[in-house]
């Protein structure tokens, strides 16, 4: 198990390299200078250079990029001040601290994720071992039709829907918005309410269709067979054996999913006017900021690789069968 989590720890540094200097470069590659818009209209060359020097940009790329990825570690000084470690440096558009202006968003993004992917996990699992238990009956039938056409919504089609229905017309609920839990529990629970039910509703299809045919397939099996020939309950051979070996192909799929919600939530909270990572990361495209735009995509790609650790780890603990070496 050591030496795995050694192997992937050193993949993930090397991909967050690659992800860093691709999105570095890649931001050079856009038609807009940052200090050309933060310089204005009657802008002289001599103030056009001092920005340029403010910024950090006044040297060549690959020299900013070196500067870049040494404070994250070591920290930089900049003319707005010492930036201590990590520094992501400071926001072109507002001057505030990269690092601090993420640690003031990542509670939104994370309590949309890990809320969203608690119930579409409940719900999904729930409807899609309710599926195979009732097979080939009208319970299965109509659990299987309904995950096929949920499946194929999408986020920013059936948001606005969901808006306009329970928010605007029958006013059964307020505008999403978001609490912070230490401070109102029930606020920050019904504020994320409607969009943890929107996100439910695509992913709980997918994991109602997974977990039916998992199930299916388990039971099917030569060591399930003999429990039950064994005198053992139906109930109890369904979920002492069928039910754990089910989830494995979940919780690969689980991985990948959690790792989208969490890097695909600028589509979520954009829907919703959510103050997170995702709106973060459009603004500041939007605005030219590097630095920015720099700390969300490493902040996020980082949690996105941790998410695929903890679930290729977490396969030896769920069947026995499977060995890391």
């Amino acid at each position: 198990m050591l030496r795995f989590l050694i192997r992937r720890s050193l993949g993930a540094v090397v991909i967050l390299l690659i992800i860093s200097a691709v999105t570095f470069f890649l931001f050079y590659a856009v038609p807009r200078d940052p200090a050309m818009l933060a310089c204005g209209k009657n802008c002289t060359p001599d103030a056009l250079a001092v920005i340029r020097k403010n910024m950090g940009i006044d040297e060549p790329v690959p020299v900013q990029y070196w500067h870049f990825m040494v404070g994250i570690f070591a920290g930089r000084d900049f003319a707005a001040g010492a930036c201590p470690a990590p520094c992501f440096g400071y926001s072109f558009a507002n001057q505030d601290p990269v690092w601090q202006t993420i640690l003031d968003r990542f509670p939104t993004t994370v309590s949309l994720t890990v809320g969203g992917a608690a119930v579409f996990l409940f719900i999904g699992l729930g409807a899609g071992m309710i599926a195979a238990w009732k097979k080939g009956t009208l319970v299965d039938k109509a659990f299987s039709s309904l995950s096929l056409v949920l499946s194929s919504m999408q986020i920013y089609f059936i948001g606005p829907l969901v808006l306009a229905l329970v928010v605007y017309n029958l006013q059964l609920l307020d505008q999403p918005k978001y609490v912070p839990l230490t401070e109102d529990p029930a606020g920050w629970f019904m504020g994320l309410l409607i969009p943890w039910l929107v996100v439910q509703i695509i992913f709980t299809a997918n994991y109602t269709r997974l977990s039916r045919s998992s199930m299916i397939e388990q039971l099917q099996e030569d060591h399930v067979k003999a429990a039950r020939a064994k005198g053992m309950s139906g109930r109890y051979v369904f979920f002492r054996y069928a039910w754990r070996g089910s989830l494995i192909p979940i919780v690969t799929i689980f991985g990948v999913d959690l790792g989208s919600l969490f890097g695909g939530a600028m589509i979520t909270e954009w829907t919703f006017s959510l103050p997170g990572l995702g709106t973060l990361a459009v603004k500041s495209v939007q605005n030219t900021d590097l630095p920015m735009v720099m700390g969300v995509m490493l902040f996020a790609a980082t949690f996105i690789i941790l998410f695929n650790i903890i679930v290729d780890a977490a396969y030896a603990f769920i069947d026995p069968r499977v060995r890391l070496s």
